[in-house]
């Protein structure tokens, strides 16, 4: 088998593996990353990996052959078949196995597939933590088989992730709650309803036929557009609230009963206070992007705030040094301690409904309650010269405080802040800026952008 290494570094990012199948994702390159993948697996008692997939139409193929691939290298295989990608990082860490690989692309749209790669206890494998290493044995290509082929197993492990999830709020408490759940055609839509026997919610389900060409929408909340239909099921029925899932299970953005997406910065402190009431004097994790209200409710409630980079890797690594219950992204990645420090898109929205029931509230007066200071979704812009222009930005504010934990970020004297992030894989800033007032949001907003856009 010949393997292109320019291709193969192409489909490598970050955090994972994504490429489009077929030209750049085969089933070649997939069991070539199930042996590199094995080969790199630091030594372990169980010598077992968990591979699960969504429900894409490659999915299955390219499983199978990472499966093999694995097995040629001795590691018996656990096949837990579809699944959530949060699923993946439970049963690593639930059954302490060797690590675990999760065939999905998550939101990207059907020509796409990937890889999530984890190791021993849900630690996630990524630029910095291995993955680039696997990239190199694949292209490599240089595997020696094993003395006997790994064994495959077929696992059933829903009821044990359903159970899992309960585990962080208390049954008894729920209260009736008429909700929608929109799971994209992605695998919520699997999942969700062995949830649904053990919570008193009457749910309106939508798009919960799995279906990997996403025929109804862009299975990414992130993108509010992409919640109409929700928001409009909502508002027609007069429902509580509703969910919307990203295609591989693992993000959830809560909606509220006014048709209102309850934003990151609302879920991280909703989330926080959760925990710092059960885990008091706790660290509590949030990214470079999050609202400054959150330090300031972390620190009110007797809780110490720690600020992180964007990213997963950056998170998890920090949660288990400051032993954090739990850590928040706005992109709507919440992590938890007892989860094995890996995020849940169905834990986080499950404790949200949870926390509205204990607090007798809707969802609309518990955004309302966490929502501080206007701020702007994280808006992209198209730059070649990506130093350039935050060197520019830097100059333009000679009475700020400065940053460079993740990016520049930006802290004026009147309270009002900023950041800009360049990408990793694009020649893309992202910003994200906050202030006191919606009018000095947009004087702020306004010049950065002229700024950015200045040639």
């Amino acid at each position: 088998m010949d393997l292109v290494p320019d291709s193969i570094t192409a489909i490598f990012k970050a955090y994972d593996i994504r490429g489009r199948v077929g030209t750049e994702l085969t089933a070649d390159v997939a069991n070539s990353i199930g042996q590199a993948f094995t080969g790199w697996l630091p030594e372990h008692e169980s010598k077992t990996i968990a591979v699960g997939r969504d429900m894409r139409p490659d999915s299955a193929e390219l499983a199978a052959a990472l499966i093999e691939g694995a097995r040629s290298q001795g590691y018996t295989v656990w096949d837990i078949g579809e699944v959530t990608s949060d699923m993946i990082y439970f049963v690593v860490g639930h059954y302490n196995l060797a690590g675990g690989a999760m065939i999905t692309a998550s939101h990207n749209p059907g020509e796409y597939n990937g890889i999530k790669l984890c190791r021993a206890k849900a630690r996630p494998i990524g630029q910095e933590s291995g993955l680039f290493d696997i990239r190199d044995a694949v292209i490599r290509n240089e595997f020696t088989p094993a003395h006997e082929q790994g064994g495959l197993e077929s696992k059933d492990v829903i009821e044990d992730w359903i159970q899992h999830t309960l585990s962080f709020i208390e049954t008894d408490k729920l209260t009736e709650s008429r909700i929608a759940v929109d799971a994209g055609n992605g695998m919520a839509g699997k999942i969700f309803p062995e949830l649904e026997p053990y919570v008193p919610w009457d749910v309106t389900e939508m798009y919960f036929e799995l279906d990997g060409t996403f025929p109804n929408h862009e299975a990414n909340p992130l993108k509010f557009e992409t919640l109409s239909d929700l928001i409009a099921t909502i508002k027609t029925n007069n429902l509580d609230g509703g969910i919307a899932f990203d295609g591989d299970g693992d993000r959830a953005f809560l909606v509220d009963e006014t048709g209102e997406v309850i934003p990151g910065n609302v879920m991280i402190s909703l989330l926080a206070e959760y925990f710092l009431e059960r885990f008091p004097e706790s660290s509590i994790l949030y990214d470079v992007r999050v609202s400054k209200s959150v330090r300031e409710l972390i620190e009110a409630k007797g809780g110490y705030p720690v600020r992180t980079k964007v990213g997963h890797s950056f998170i998890k690594q920090v949660m288990r040094e400051k032993n954090a219950p739990f850590g928040g992204e706005v992109s709507g990645h919440f992590y938890f301690r007892d989860n094995f420090y890996a995020d849940s898109g169905l834990i986080a929205a499950v404790i949200g409904l949870y926390v509205a029931n204990l607090r007798g509230k809707k969802l609309s007066e518990i955004r309302e309650m966490y929502s501080v200071y206007p701020s702007i979704p994280e808006t992209n812009f198209t730059v070649e010269n990506k130093d350039e222009v935050i060197a520019r930005i830097e100059a333009a504010f000679p009475d700020a405080q400065f940053d460079r934990l993740d990016g520049l970020t930006v802290a004026l004297p009147g309270g009002s802040w900023f950041n800009v992030r360049a990408s990793n894989t694009e020649p893309v800033l992202r910003l994200n800026a906050e202030a006191n007032s919606n009018a000095d949001l947009d004087q702020l907003v306004e010049k950065v952008t002229s700024l950015i856009k200045e040639s």
